[in-house]
């Protein structure tokens, strides 16, 4: 099994990248709608896609033809693979779907915005309610990781694999969950921990978070 490619990408389009991996192979991968518009400015440089392998079948199932579908980091392939398990998503269509990132996919997820995930190509009320109640409950993870991932710099930098992040990943992801769990909507708690962590007397515990990000709350 293919799990990650490194080469030169050759061309884009839309749907698929070719990267030449300078084996005197060129690879066809697809890809979800949003990494297609990422990459469409790398042509010739070297790229990284993490691939997940499936079958495409046509014509009620006569013909079969394995597919690569690549992604840009190692999150946004288990999210599709999750996003999949989701009844009447199928792999090329989500792909299509794909124009919203993992981050905000899975938020709008996660805050049961329907309205949002409709305005995804091939996604009707019908389908993006199913998502919700499908997923609500399993993508947390991929909101918080992409919110504040590992290796956070400041309030205005950037976290792993290029993820916006605040202040002191671990203590904003820490920060998150409680809030969560709390019962806060999750942009409204990032937005408020942006805050409370670019200060310059920032805290630098938890609880003292938690608790100013409350003072926010209440206007003090």
């Amino acid at each position: 099994m293919i799990s990650r490619i490194t080469g030169t990408l050759d061309a884009i389009e839309p749907d698929k990248a070719f990267v030449d991996p300078g084996q005197g192979l060129v690879y066809e991968v697809m890809l979800p709608a949003f990494a297609a518009t990422r990459l469409s400015v790398k042509t010739g440089q070297t790229v990284t896609l993490h691939t997940f392998q499936f079958i495409e079948s046509t014509a009620q199932g006569a013909t079969m033809f394995p597919r690569l579908a690549g992604f840009l980091t190692e999150q946004d392939k288990q999210f599709f693979e999750l996003f999949v398990t989701c009844k009447g998503i199928g792999h090329k269509r989500a792909l299509r779907a794909m124009i919203l990132d993992t981050n905000t996919l899975a938020s709008a997820i996660a805050d049961r915005d329907a309205k949002l995930i409709q305005t995804m190509p091939e996604v009707g009320k019908k389908l993006a309610e199913t998502i919700v109640v499908t997923l609500r409950d399993k993508v947390d993870q991929f909101v918080s990781a992409a919110a504040y991932g590992a290796g956070a710099e400041g309030p205005s930098g950037q976290g792993a694999e290029g993820a916006p992040a605040s202040g002191g990943g671990s203590l904003a992801r820490e920060t998150l969950e409680v809030l969560l769990q709390l019962g806060e909507n999750r942009t409204q708690a990032v937005q408020w921990i942006d805050r409370v962590l670019s200060a310059d007397d920032a805290p630098t515990d938890v609880q003292d978070v938690v608790a100013a990000v409350y003072r926010l709350k209440a206007g003090a």
